[in-house]
């Protein structure tokens, strides 16, 4: 088992566990435990929250490299893809809670939530550049959360933010000290949510998460389309990847592939 979720005994808030550390990969099988946890609690009506958190000290290290070999890219997509779906239909307001990193697949994780909490040193990024390649859901989700001139820079470069800088660019909502995250999370659902109308929050979030929605349906489909047929007919992603394996620098080839 990768993922796990608990609901709390008042029934008011849900907690979705990354049950693999310390990297908390999301590979395919934790890609669909998580998938099917969040079905699960399409039915719950009452929640006023749900958390996702990564156990042990990183949120995740994210997507898997291997599942990005050429031979598996497309299936690792559609998996990733469509568990960003499920979580912006979640049916109540969903929250990242991050600490140590949160990278590649793992923060398109969390910027599919409504909201992020992070301790203050977190590490949040989209480092796919490095390998050669790019971030297809950050693509479509970063420019929503940050504006375009913020989310170019960081998914150009693979910079990573602190919890701090990210929320001072209005990525992050609330800021935890190292350690605190836990007791920053509790203290926000039960400020915000635990009192509210369960059915008002979740109309609330099927509006306000409109945006983000579209994205995902009719942006993302067209961005994994470049990624899978023009990106990876070219020589580097495959290099990229293969390189990080194999711990070694990557040799990029000078040109584009041409018909």
């Amino acid at each position: 088992m990768k993922a796990r979720f608990q609901i709390d005994d008042d029934g008011r808030a849900a907690r979705v566990f990354l049950a693999a550390p310390k990297a908390n990969i999301l590979d395919a099988a934790m890609v669909t435990e998580l998938d099917a946890i969040f079905q699960s609690l399409e039915r719950e009506q009452q929640l006023r929250a749900i958390v996702i958190e990564g156990e042990g000290p990183h949120f995740s290290f994210g997507a898997s490299v291997e599942e990005h070999l050429p031979d598996q890219i497309e299936g690792a997509l559609a998996r990733l893809g469509g568990l960003l779906r499920r979580v912006a239909a979640a049916p109540a307001p969903t929250i990242a809670a991050v600490r140590g990193q949160c990278l590649g697949g793992g923060f398109e994780l969390a910027l599919a939530c409504d909201i992020i909490v992070a301790e203050e040193n977190a590490q949040l990024g989209a480092p796919e550049i490095k390998l050669g390649v790019f971030p297809p859901a950050a693509s479509v989700l970063l420019p929503i959360r940050i504006g375009v001139a913020n989310a170019s820079a960081m998914i150009l470069t693979g910079e990573s933010w602190t919890g701090m800088r990210a929320m001072q660019q209005g990525l992050v909502t609330r800021i935890a000290p190292e350690g605190g995250l836990r007791l920053a999370v509790a203290a926000y659902v039960e400020d915000h949510f635990a009192s509210r109308s369960p059915t008002a929050l979740r109309h609330t979030t099927r509006v306000v998460r409109r945006s983000i929605v579209q994205a995902l349906h009719e942006e993302l489909p067209k961005v994994d389309r470049v990624y899978l047929e023009e990106l990876m007919h070219e020589q580097n992603p495959d290099e990229g990847i293969r390189a990080f394996l194999e711990r070694r620098p990557p040799q990029w080839a000078r040109r584009a592939v041409t018909a």
